[in-house]
Formats: C-alpha cells, sequence, structure tokens
C-alpha cells in the first residue's frame, strides 16, 4: 500500500481559523471510512499533542519534525532546507499539503496543494508587503512544479486558472462537521456575554479588512440610537487579526462596548450554542474562497444574511439572504426588518464523510504529474 504524508507544521492551534476546521474535519472524515490507507502526519513540537488521537487509528502514524509551528519564519526556512530530505529519507514520494505553502522546489517529493484563495492578489492593501510577496510567491511556485492542485469552490477554481493560466485545477468542497448535539447549556452563555435568547445577532469571523466588520459595527450604532424593534447586541467570534486594535478602538469610540461583543476564540460547543440561539447570523465578508460559518449556522437552521461576494452565493447554494451592497448599512437593516424566509441547503454536499472520500480517491490515484 502506498504510503502518504500529510504535511501540518503550518498549524498553529487556534490561531488559523477556517484551515484548521477543514483540515480537523477531513482528518475526522477520513477517520470514519472502511476504506485502507497508510497516512503519515507530518507535525511540529508544539502541534504533535493536538493530532495524537489520530495515531490511534492504525492508519495513521505521526511524524515529528524538530522545528515549532508557532515560530513561521523559522518554519518555512526549516521547509524549504529539510523537509523533502526528512520524507525521503522516511521513504515517502507523495505529500499533501493542505495549504499553499509548500517548499518551493519538489526535492523528489510530489505535493499536491490546496489553494483556498488569492486574498492577498486581490487585497494586496490588506496584508503586509512580506506577506503579499511571500503569498504570490508560492502561488507561482506551486503551478509552475506541484503535481496537483485543488482547491475548495469552482469560483477560486476560475480564479486561478485566469491569473495562472493553469488549467488542470481540481475543486473538492470543505468537509463541514457539525453535530447538532455538541451545544452548551445557552444560560452559561447568557451570563457571560450578558446576552437573551433571540436577542442578540452573531458572527465568526477573523478580524481582517475584508471580513467587512466595520460595516457591522456601524450598523449597531445605527440600530442602539433607533428605535428599530430590533436586537441591540452582536457577538462577534474568532481569532484576532491585523484589524484587531482598530475594530476594537471603533467600538470604543462609538461607546459600543455594551453592544457589540468580541468573544475571541470560542469552542465548537460554544459557537453551536450561539448558531442556536441568535436572532440572525450576519456574514458581512466581501471575499471568501470557501466560507463555512453561513453554512454551519444554517445547519441549525439559523437566519443567515450574506453577501453576493466571491464564492459566498455557490457555497450556500443561493439559498442565504444577501445584501447587494455589503457597504451598505441601511440595505442590512431593511434585510434584517424583512425577516425573509431562506431556502433549504443541501448540506450532503459538505458531508465529511462523503468530502473525505472523494479526497482519499483523489490522493490514491496512481498517476501524480502536472497534466
Amino acid at each position: 500500500m502506498e504510503k502518504i504524508v500529510i504535511d501540518l507544521l503550518w498549524v498553529r492551534p487556534g490561531k488559523v481559523g477556517g484551515t484548521e476546521s477543514y483540515i480537523r474535519n477531513l482528518l475526522d472524515g477520513f477517520r470514519e471510512l472502511e476504506e485502507e490507507y497508510d497516512f503519515t502526519l507530518l507535525v511540529s513540537l508544539d502541534n504533535a499533542d493536538t493530532f495524537r488521537k489520530y495515531a490511534e487509528d492504525k492508519r495513521f502514524k505521526l511524524l515529528l519534525a524538530n522545528i515549532e509551528s508557532a515560530n513561521i519564519a523559522k518554519r518555512i526556512i526549516w521547509q524549504n532546507l529539510f523537509q523533502n530530505r526528512l520524507l525521503r529519507k522516511h521513504g515517502f514520494k507523495k505529500c499533501f499539503e493542505p495549504v499553499y505553502c509548500k517548499p518551493w522546489l519538489n526535492g523528489g517529493i510530489q505535493y499536491t496543494c490546496v489553494i483556498f484563495d488569492l486574498q492577498a492578489l486581490h487585497y494586496p492593501e490588506y496584508h503586509p508587503f512580506h506577506e503579499v510577496v511571500f503569498s504570490r510567491l508560492c502561488w507561482r511556485m506551486d503551478v509552475m512544479n506541484a503535481a496537483r492542485i485543488l482547491t475548495t469552490s469552482y469560483w477560486v477554481k476560475n480564479d486561478i486558472e485566469k491569473k495562472y493560466n493553469r488549467k488542470d485545477i481540481d475543486v473538492i468542497y470543505v468537509p463541514i462537521l457539525i453535530k447538532e448535539n455538541e451545544v452548551v447549556d445557552f444560560k452559561i452563555l447568557q451570563d457571560r456575554y450578558h446576552i437573551a435568547g433571540n436577542q442578540f445577532f452573531y458572527t465568526v469571523s477573523q478580524m481582517i479588512p475584508h471580513k467587512n466588520l466595520r460595516t457591522l459595527i456601524n450598523m449597531m450604532e445605527k440600530i442602539v440610537h433607533s428605535e428599530y424593534d430590533l436586537p441591540k447586541k452582536l457577538v462577534i467570534s474568532g481569532v484576532n487579526g491585523n484589524s484587531a486594535e482598530e475594530l476594537k478602538k471603533q467600538i470604543k469610540d462609538r461607546n459600543l462596548q455594551d453592544a457589540v461583543i468580541l468573544t475571541g476564540f470560542v469552542s465548537n460547543e460554544e459557537r453551536n450554542t450561539l448558531y442556536q440561539n441568535c436572532h440572525t447570523f450576519l456574514f458581512p465578508s466581501v471575499f471568501e474562497g470557501f466560507g463555512m460559518p453561513p453554512i454551519e449556522a444554517m445547519l441549525f437552521g439559523t437566519r443567515v444574511i450574506t453577501t453576493r461576494c466571491a464564492s459566498i452565493p455557490e457555497v450556500t447554494q443561493s439559498k442565504a439572504i444577501y445584501v447587494d451592497d455589503p457597504y451598505d448599512v441601511d440595505e442590512w437593516i431593511d434585510k434584517i426588518r424583512k425577516a425573509s424566509v431562506q431556502g433549504t441547503l443541501d448540506f450532503s454536499v459538505y458531508d465529511p464523510e462523503k468530502i473525505s472520500r472523494k479526497y482519499l480517491q483523489f490522493l490514491k490515484e496512481p498517476v501524480w504529474k502536472k497534466k
């Protein structure tokens, strides 16, 4: 049986947002399969413990690299100098890279990479200069010498093909693992965040500019100072980003500390409970390669209002409620007040077991080479 290594050195637990949820859901989906495979997880000194449970399944092994994921610069240098050598030493010929930052040279290893989006290409102003340069270099090297490239929506596939003129991009949707019984007592969250059931808006988002949280804060300022019969609280869950301080200042300057609650990272159980009990889930992002939160919220039957930007209509199957202008506060309020009925998603499209089986079949294909 051919063995395949999965590079997880990029995972900084609790700090890489949706990409971490994606790979953990995918690995959990692999465990549910009955098929045989031989996967080795390449892990770091500071993330290995979070993946040890997979080694309880005989189809998984762990390979520990002498590097810490938290030190991004050192990790990138190590990967480019030593990763290929380590993989060859352990007899690997194929590596699945669930992100875009593989070693720039293949070193005899056949890499399949996942490119989630070309965000830094479309919005370079939202990223530090070095991050834009690094991202573009990695994407260029991927399309030049990766054996295969996967992405997570047809919108991104078209974007990559248009920009880099590589026409063999494959699409497999992101696995979404939501267990409706994985919740906590809502009273715990009521007391912690001073909220009431069905009396708060909710969003899950990293605090970076294209997520467009500024618009929701502007919306809350207008709602708080109006006579609208609408919730006067907005709860935002998610890891910090490069707009965190700016958004906190916006909240303070508008005197919205009681109206806008930043929870930081929350557990899946807490997030699910907030999905269940919010008035409306709002997802104002203007750029997504996929976008898991609105799909997760819809699984709980929660009303979702989002944008028509990038891949969002595709992955929500045009079944959510959409604003036409993501920056128009009045349109957001109007959509909320009209209480439109949304459609029902076909959640089987994102079933982790089905998605993992697609990945397994894809990774097992005998010929890995650039078409």
